[in-house]
Parts: structure tokens; C-alpha cells; sequence
């Protein structure tokens, strides 16, 4: 699978072998922005900018070997989110092998990019016994010229008994940050959130971090902004179909309790995820939900020693 524009440039698209021989797909883009995407999972474990800076963060313990989930980039929880179910954390799409869908339905969404790939998951007859719907989960992953990096997720009902079934959902997205005392998260004030299932109201005027943070914050605007200030960068964060917003960080004790993860890289990343986990989605046979993701990283602007939030929310 791949596609060139000449002969003397590397594919836009292009099927290789990452880690431990498992399959992946690399996206590039003309200015020199880049992607990779596992078949495992279905999941992003690299975007880098036009400067080759890598933006999303994959922990340096990360296995890659099924069936454990690899530890970074943007893992997909579906149908489930976290342990608000009867399946494993998170669910199954993240230890799956999905495969290339060479010919899936037209997207909707208009995109001048040429650097994308087409990923589709069905289940298996194990995951019938674990979960009984059948569905069919088509994944889109592109890269715009510009370097912003597009997901988007389509569920279909496929079953044939007449059984509706019910979901909930996350793009588990770890961004790769300098330093998570120098962070701050712009968007999300006055929110109410869940932690620990209870439910609270968010008093700062912006999220900063000096402890463990696992929180689920409720009806959400479909734009956030994560503000590095030593970088002097700003990862932005658009979605449709995903009302909420998870924002974890485990922070040092939780941190070492993991074995795929390394003891101070909590202080290099931040997940903020676009969700739906609040309410869950349902759909009857035949129905398609569409949940979408774009994230881009732009240089900050600075106003009185401050990062600028308004810019970054309020501009294009």
C-alpha cells in the first residue's frame, strides 16, 4: 500500500514493519509532518511536526506485544471506558489486530489531505462471547498538509437479531509535554466533572497540575487548548460527537505501580482525551455514530508573560 507524488519523494502512505515486526502504516506530509499508526489496535503511536518534533508521548516501557495495550499515543478505549462495565479496562479495540480497509465508504468529512488510512475492526467470535453485538468500527487516520492530525471513528450496528447495543468511548490521548508543573489546560473552567464517581465543579480559572489527576470533565466545548509554557507550544484539541473530556495523569506513586511505564515520565506527558463517557451511546441495527478528533500544535503567543488562551480558543 502506498502512494507517491514523484518518484523521488517518500510515500505519502506507506505499509511497514515498527517494533517487534508488528505491522504499521507511516503517513507523511510534503512539509515533512508525519504519523504512524499500528494494525494493533488500531492505534497512533507517533505524530511529529514539520520540524520532526515528536508530539504525542509513548512511554520508553511500552510493550508491544499482544495482548497488552501499548502505553502512549492514542490508544481507543471502545465499548468500554475505564471499568464502567463488565469488560476489561478500557474494553478491546486497543489489543485487537485491525485490518487496512481498502475500500471503505466516502467520508464525509472534507479533507484536502492525500495522507491517510482507512483501519476496520469486526468482531471476532471471541469478542461475541465476551461482548454479544456485532458492529462494525471503521477508523480514519489523516494528516493535513498543514501537519493537524485527523481521527475519525465510525460505529455501525451490523446485527441482524434486532438488538440495539450500548457503548461508551475515548481517544486516550497522551500528548508529550516539557513539563507537567509548567502545564496548563485551557477550556475546561466552571465545568462540572466526575472524579471517583462523584460529581464536582471545576473552581480554577485553568487546569494546572501538581498531583495525580483522573477526572472526567462533563459537557464539554468542542474546542480545548493544552498550554506548554516551556516549549512556548500550544496543542489544540477539536471534537465532534465526543461530549466529554478525560484529563488523567498518574503522577509519581502511580507511576512506579506501573510496569509499562517508566518512574518519572509522568512528569513528559499529559492525557487529554475526547470522550463520550458520561452517557453512553446507543444504536439500533443499521445505526452509525460518528466520533471525530483533530489535534493540532501551534507556537504560542505571549501577552504579558502569559500564554495567550483567548487567541488559541476564540481564533480559527
Amino acid at each position: 500500500m502506498m502512494m507517491t507524488s514523484s518518484a523521488s519523494e517518500k510515500p505519502l502512505v506507506e505499509l511497514t514493519k515498527g517494533i517487534n515486526g508488528l505491522d504499521k502504516v507511516v503517513l507523511r506530509e510534503i512539509r515533512g509532518a508525519s504519523a504512524e499508526v499500528y494494525l494493533y489496535g488500531g492505534q497512533v503511536t507517533s505524530w511529529k511536526n514539520d520540524h520532526r518534533e515528536e508530539l504525542l508521548f509513548v512511554s520508553s516501557k511500552a510493550i508491544f506485544k499482544p495482548p497488552k495495550a501499548i502505553r502512549g499515543g492514542i490508544p481507543i478505549c471502545f465499548p468500554q471506558f475505564a471499568n464502567r462495565g463488565s469488560l476489561e479496562a478500557h474494553g478491546f479495540a486497543r489489543n485487537r489486530f485491525w485490518s487496512i480497509d481498502k475500500d471503505p465508504p466516502p467520508f464525509p468529512a472534507a479533507t484536502s489531505s492525500r495522507a491517510f488510512v482507512d483501519l476496520i475492526l469486526k468482531p471476532s467470535e471471541e469478542d461475541l462471547k465476551i461482548w454479544p453485538h456485532s458492529f462494525e468500527f471503521r477508523l480514519r487516520v489523516s494528516l493535513s498538509p498543514a501537519g493537524d492530525l485527523m481521527l475519525t471513528s465510525r460505529i455501525r450496528n451490523t446485527s441482524t437479531d434486532g438488538k440495539p447495543f450500548t457503548f461508551t468511548f475515548a481517544y486516550h490521548t497522551y500528548f508529550s509535554v516539557s513539563d507537567i508543573s509548567e502545564v496548563r489546560v485551557e477550556g475546561l473552567e466552571t465545568l462540572d466533572y466526575l472524579e471517583n464517581k462523584e460529581r464536582f465543579t471545576e473552581q480554577g480559572d485553568a487546569i494546572t497540575f501538581e498531583s495525580e489527576v483522573d477526572k472526567i470533565y462533563l459537557s464539554t466545548p468542542t474546542k480545548i487548548a493544552i498550554l506548554d509554557h516551556e516549549k512556548k507550544r500550544t496543542f489544540v484539541i477539536r471534537k465532534d460527537g465526543l461530549p466529554d473530556a478525560v484529563v488523567w495523569n498518574p503522577w509519581d506513586k502511580k507511576a512506579k505501580a506501573m510496569a509499562d511505564f517508566g518512574d518519572e515520565e509522568y512528569k513528559h506527558m499529559l492525557c487529554v482525551e475526547a470522550a463520550a463517557v458520561e452517557k453512553s451511546i446507543t444504536l439500533k441495527p443499521g445505526e452509525e455514530w460518528k466520533g471525530r478528533q483533530e489535534l493540532s500544535a501551534v507556537p504560542s503567543s505571549y501577552c504579558s508573560g502569559q500564554l495567550d488562551p483567548k487567541k488559541v480558543l476564540l481564533g480559527s
